[in-house]
C-alpha cells in the first residue's frame, strides 16, 4: 500500500519550475546592461558617419555672377561667394572665375586652379607668355581656352555656365571640353 501511496504522490506533484542561479542572474544583468551602455556609446558614431550619406542631395545650384553684357572677348576675372555645406558646417566660399566669350560668341568660364600644384593662374601677368594664362607658382601657362602649353598635365577646368535673364550664372567646376 505504501508503494501504491508514493506512486499516488508522485504523480500529484506538480512541475517544478526552472530556477535561476544567482550567477545566471548577474551574468544576464550584467550582459544585458553592458549591451545598453556599449549601444548607447556605438548608435552616436554610427549615425555620424552614415547620416551625410544619407542626406539627399540637391541639383547643382547656380551662382549669378556677371552681366552678359560686361562680357567681352578677352578673359576677365570675376570674384563671386558660394554656399558651403561640409558635413554639418555651413561657409561661404570665396571663388574666382575667368569669364570669355569664344570666336562664335559662346560664354564659358575656366577656373584659375593650376592644375600642376593648384596655385592660382593669372591672365596676361607674364610678359615673356602675352595672351596667356600663367601660373607664377612653377611656370605653368595655358591658352585663352584653357589649354595647358608647359608644365601642367591637364587643361584648366572649367565652370558649367548657364544664361539667363541677361545674367551669367556658374555652377559645378568639370573637366575643361574646349580642348582636346
Amino acid at each position: 500500500m505504501s508503494s501504491e501511496h508514493d506512486q499516488h504522490e508522485a504523480s500529484m506533484k506538480l512541475p517544478s519550475r526552472m530556477e535561476m542561479s544567482r550567477r545566471q542572474f548577474l551574468t544576464y544583468t550584467l550582459g544585458g546592461a553592458t549591451a545598453y551602455m556599449a549601444a548607447g556609446a556605438i548608435l552616436p558614431m554610427v549615425r555620424f558617419a552614415v547620416d551625410p550619406i544619407l542626406q539627399h542631395k540637391g541639383e547643382g545650384t547656380s551662382v549669378k555672377v556677371a552681366e552678359i553684357s560686361k562680357i567681352t572677348n578677352e578673359p576677365q576675372e570675376f570674384t563671386f561667394e558660394l554656399k558651403q555645406q561640409d558635413g554639418w558646417y555651413l561657409s561661404n566660399a570665396s571663388l574666382i572665375a575667368w569669364i570669355r566669350k569664344d570666336e562664335q560668341g559662346k560664354i564659358y568660364a575656366l577656373s584659375p586652379i593650376c592644375k600642376h600644384l593648384g596655385c592660382t593662374v593669372g591672365w596676361n601677368s607674364d610678359k615673356q607668355y602675352p595672351d596667356e594664362y600663367h601660373c607664377p607658382c612653377h611656370g605653368a601657362h595655358y591658352n585663352k581656352e584653357g589649354k595647358n602649353l608647359a608644365v601642367a598635365p591637364k587643361p584648366l577646368d572649367e565652370y558649367v555656365v548657364k544664361e539667363d535673364q541677361g545674367w551669367v550664372y556658374l555652377g559645378d567646376i568639370i573637366p575643361n571640353t574646349r580642348v582636346k
